[in-house]
């Protein structure tokens, strides 16, 4: 009650970037959404899957740690709904 809610989607930039292990991945949705949110190499294969379900209208976000993973470049993807994006982000070990 009383809190407000996003207008937009939105996926934010990971914080810390570059970082080594863990990382913060915030994203925003205006209305309930079928979400997924994964991770993927800069060939195109899935890494990691953070979110898979139905969310409720809010501000989120989502803790990645990436222990045992390599260094290098690595995009996250957001779909809700219609709506996609992808952002780059670079784990350094």
């Amino acid at each position: 009650p009383g809190a407000e809610l996003p207008m937009t989607f939105d996926l934010s930039q990971n914080h810390p970037n570059p970082f080594n292990p863990g990382t913060r991945i915030r994203y925003q949705l205006p209305t309930q959404s079928h979400v997924r949110l994964k991770v993927y190499d800069v060939l195109g294969r899935e890494i990691a899957s953070l979110v898979d379900g139905i969310e409720q209208p809010g501000y989120r976000s989502v803790q990645w740690s990436a222990s045992g993973i390599a260094s290098g470049v690595y995009f996250y993807r957001l779909q809700a709904g219609q709506f996609s994006a992808v952002q780059r982000m670079l784990l350094m070990k």
